[in-house]
């Protein structure tokens, strides 16, 4: 992950697990069809997806197979035979690292090196590995670092023998030798880093909540973009902002937060927010490092679900973004959700393959664009409009001329659609609200609502 400096002096995070500092690693990629295993993914667009992530920290891609296992090894995790013809590949091809796409055991990890004869690294692993190289911001250096961090601790059975030389100076310390009391050192040097971080990134998610809080107090929507990896949201964040976001064929080209606020084709302001891609079976500590991160989707009054309608899995990755959200507490049940079909552009029979796509669960509105031509972005801004203004509701309240703090609230609270000349005994508004404000409002302006017709 490399250095970077906070409080005056260097903090120095875990080294990478794959050294490209000379040249590009020799590497294998193994993609384990297990019987019975149930997954919404064919085993074609597994092994493209995980070839894509192996391209995403341009590893030398030697070979890539499809192993079919019926059933799982405690030891090894594949068959005997498959382990054999590994073994024999690594040595013939000059493999140094091999690439499992499965969630490995720390044992089975182990044994799979000591019958290879080289590195072993699993989904997991690879993930953060990817994300430790796009980290950019103090924030996604540290997520990433606790991420890193916790996955590593459930790791210290083994000697890190593949890490050795990578221990030089500079080094965290936690990559020491077999011994057991080495191994309890490194335990506890790692878990008190992971406090440090937990910390910091605590102060991290205060710092959110209060950017949160102005927005709420200013009364400007939130509309979170979220969608399977490389499905075109930072593009489509671009399209719709104009700003200049990093957006590149390329699995998890955003690790950072960008909000920014946009305006709606009849005046209205919201701020719109670009998020970390999602993939299948993305790690748990993962999730849990950016959850400060993610909390402007679970905030969010709209959320864009955008799908790479061209791809041929999109069914499939749209369940696994489904998945994460729900392990956010996010559902459609509280928080509408308009899925953005993008790419359309590549598509061969737009009409056709649209008519044959269908919503991932419960949604207020389809919508086909493309980030890259601009095509239905302009209906999609007045969709979104529109589904702010159904949330809200419109109510006609009287403001005595002693209640002056009372047309400040409105006025940042809600959404004044019009109002009455002042008489002798006060001022009428007809105001839209929100529901987030609708319990403060009602309370407020007890006995002085009434309903415009509006």
């Amino acid at each position: 992950m490399g250095e970077y400096e906070e409080d005056g002096g260097a903090i120095r995070g875990p080294k990478p697990y794959i050294d490209r500092q000379t040249k590009p690693t020799r590497t294998g990629l193994v993609c384990p069809d297990v019987r019975g295993q149930s997954t919404y993914h064919s085993i074609e667009s597994r092994q493209a997806e995980f070839e894509g992530l192996a391209g995403a920290i341009r590893l030398d891609i030697i070979f890539s197979e499809v192993l079919r296992v019926r059933e799982v090894r405690p030891a090894t995790f594949l068959g005997a035979g498959h382990v054999e013809a590994l073994a024999a590949k690594v040595e013939e091809e000059h493999i140094e690292l091999l690439l499992v796409d499965a969630a490995l055991t720390p044992i089975q990890q182990r044994n799979l090196e000591r019958e290879t004869g080289t590195k072993v690294l699993d989904r997991t692993a690879l993930i953060l590995e990817i994300f430790g190289e796009r980290a950019a911001t103090r924030e996604g250096v540290l997520q990433v670092e606790l991420a890193h961090l916790n996955y590593q601790k459930g790791r210290l059975v083994r000697s890190w023998t593949h890490l050795e030389r990578q221990r030089g100076s500079g080094g965290m310390g936690f990559m020491g030798g077999p011994g057991e009391t080495q191994i309890e050192s490194d335990r506890r040097q790692i878990t008190e880093r992971i406090v440090l971080l937990e910390d910091r990134l605590e102060k991290v998610k205060k710092t959110r909540a209060q950017q949160r809080q102005q927005r709420t107090l200013a009364a400007i929507p939130v509309v979170a973009l979220v969608g399977y990896t490389n499905a075109g949201k930072s593009s489509l964040f671009n399209r719709l902002t104009g700003a200049g976001v990093f957006a590149e064929n390329l699995l998890f080209a955003t690790l950072d937060t960008t909000v920014r606020k946009i305006e709606l084709p009849h005046g209205r302001d919201v701020m719109l927010s670009d998020t970390v891609g999602f993939v299948a079976d993305l790690p748990h500590d993962l999730v849990a490092a950016f959850r400060a991160t993610l909390e402007e989707v679970t905030d969010a009054d709209i959320i864009l679900h955008v799908r790479d309608i061209a791809n041929p899995d999109h069914s499939a990755q749209a369940q696994d973004v489904l998945n994460v959200l729900e392990e956010l507490g996010v559902s459609s049940e509280t928080t509408p959700i308009i899925e953005v079909w993008n790419k359309i552009d590549l598509l061969e029979e737009p009409g056709l393959t649209l008519a044959g796509a269908t919503p991932a669960g419960r949604v207020v509105a389809t919508m086909p664009v493309s980030a890259h031509t601009g095509q239905g972005i302009e209906d999609l801004k007045l969709r979104i409009e529109q589904i702010l203004g159904e949330q809200g509701r419109t109510y006609q309240v009287h403001v005595p001329h002693a209640a002056g703090k009372d047309i400040g609230w409105l006025h940042s609270h809600s959404e004044v659609i019009s109002r009455e000349e002042p008489t002798e005994k006060g001022q009428d508004f007809v105001v839209r609200i929100d529901p987030r404000h609708r319990s403060e409002f009602l309370e407020r302006f007890n006995g002085r609502i009434s309903d415009p017709g509006v």
